[in-house]
Formats: C-alpha cells, structure tokens, sequence
C-alpha cells in the first residue's frame, strides 16, 4: 500500500511552515541559525550520537528521514553507514540538502514530498527518523501515523515538553502570531499524548533522551559548551532534567501492524 505526497494537506496554503521553509534565505541560513556556535554544534552532535544509538548497528539499514530540512540527520546517519532516503515539503530545503551532501561525501536520496501523505509502501524502511517536525506540523497525528506507516522496525522523534521552559516561548509565539507577525507558532507536547499516539499506531516507546533544562537560547547566550555541560550536568544531579528537559528524543518499535 502507498500514500500519494500530493493528498491534500491540513490548511497547507494558510500554514507558516510551508511559506517558511520555502524561502530560499531561510534555507541558506538554517544550518547556521539552528546548529552554529558551540551550543548549536553540542545540540546537533548530542542528538546525533543519541540516535545512532537508538539505531545501531546502522551499516546496512534503510532509513527514511522525514522532514529532512538541509540534510542534517540524513548525512550523519549515511556517514554511519545507513541508506538514506531524505524527504522534505521545500525544494529549497532540498536543494541546500543535496549540496550538503556531496560537500561531504555522503550518499543520500533525497526527494519531495509531505509528512501528511508519504508516497511509501507500508513498512518499506527499516526505521524513519523525524526531527523538528511534528511541533510545525499542521496535523501532527496525521504525520506521526505516516512515520509509523513507513517503518518496519523503529521510529525516532523528538519534540519540545510542555513540561520544560520551551513551552512559555511557545506561548509568546503562539500570540505573537495570532497578532500578525511572522513567527514559528511552533507546539510543545506531553509524553503521554506521544505515547498514546505511538501506541494507537502499534508502535512501544523503548527509550527517551532529555538534552536540556534551561532554555537553548540561555546556553547560546552563554556561549560555552564547557559551561552549558557542567550546569545541566548539575541540574542532571538534582533530578531536574528527567522532570523538566527538552527537547526530547525518543525511540520507538512496532509491536504490531507490518511483519518484520
């Protein structure tokens, strides 16, 4: 069974994301933006070493990485020996993506098309991966149902807790752009609603990695890793990452539904 990438998409013409990500200066700029500085350098590579693991042995697997933005994941994950199909709404996006990848050797496919609707057989990858995607998400459950569609084995995500500091910027630009300005009015989530969305798909959480208590922007204007990793390694001692830390990577495998 497939899904067709052009079924239509909740509120795609109207929603943020869309126009977005299909900015040219946005995809120039993501990399630097998101991942650059020490701190955006200890995010990336921290999720990286994270999500190998979760997935290991990588050499050999299919992996489908949705929402693939500039290819950040899909490169790492192919360095490590996994064949990568990389998938994404924007051209722009791609088109960065593809240039990164032949920058650094890696052999990546790289494709268009929607989280919503993913033009896949049911089970045809071993594990799909989807990073900063379902907080922008029109229809979050919708896409979170394609992930688990697509995968045999595994699935990998991660989103920002309603628990931890992530949620009040939420808020703020949540009503920032209810006022008209051009923000990403991205959502924070609870656990237990990705559990039960997991599970109502046939899939079990295996394990979760929790980055950080304070908010990233405090550690940027830090600017040290040094010191971003002895204070949450302090408010690691004190119990207060498994409370309060974000964003929030988790794996999961299917229980039911496609045979492996």
């Amino acid at each position: 069974m497939t899904k067709d990438a052009s079924t239509p998409v909740p509120a795609r013409d109207e929603h943020y994301s869309y126009a977005a990500y299909a900015d040219p200066r946005m995809a120039e700029t993501f990399e630097t933006a998101r991942f650059g500085g020490p701190i955006g350098r200890l995010l990336a590579e921290t999720q990286e070493q994270v999500i190998a693991g979760f997935l290991s042995p990588l050499t050999g697997t299919t992996i489908l990485d949705v929402g693939t933005g500039t290819g950040r994941a899909a490169i790492a994950l192919a360095r490590r020996g996994a064949t990568v199909t990389g998938i994404d709404a924007s051209g722009e996006m791609l088109a960065v993506a593809r240039r990164r990848a032949l920058e650094s050797g890696a052999s990546v496919t790289f494709v268009q098309g929607d989280a919503h609707g993913l033009n896949v057989a049911d089970g045809s990858f071993d594990a799909v991966v989807c990073l900063r995607v379902l907080m922008h998400t029109p229809d979050w459950r919708r896409s979170l149902a394609e992930l688990c569609r697509a995968a045999r084995h595994r699935v990998v995500l991660d989103y920002p807790a309603r628990s931890s500091a992530a949620a009040l910027q939420s808020i703020a630009r949540r009503i920032a752009h209810a006022l008209g300005a051009r923000v990403e009015a991205y959502r924070v989530f609870g656990h237990t609603e990705i559990r039960e969305a997991l599970e109502a798909n046939g899939f079990r959480i295996l394990d979760t990695h929790k980055q950080f208590v304070l908010p990233i922007a405090f550690h940027k204007q830090l600017g040290s890793a040094k010191v971003t990793g002895r204070i949450e390694a302090g408010l690691d001692r004190a119990g207060l990452r498994g409370m309060f830390g974000s964003p929030v990577t988790l794996v999961a495998h299917r229980v039911s539904g496609v045979s492996p």
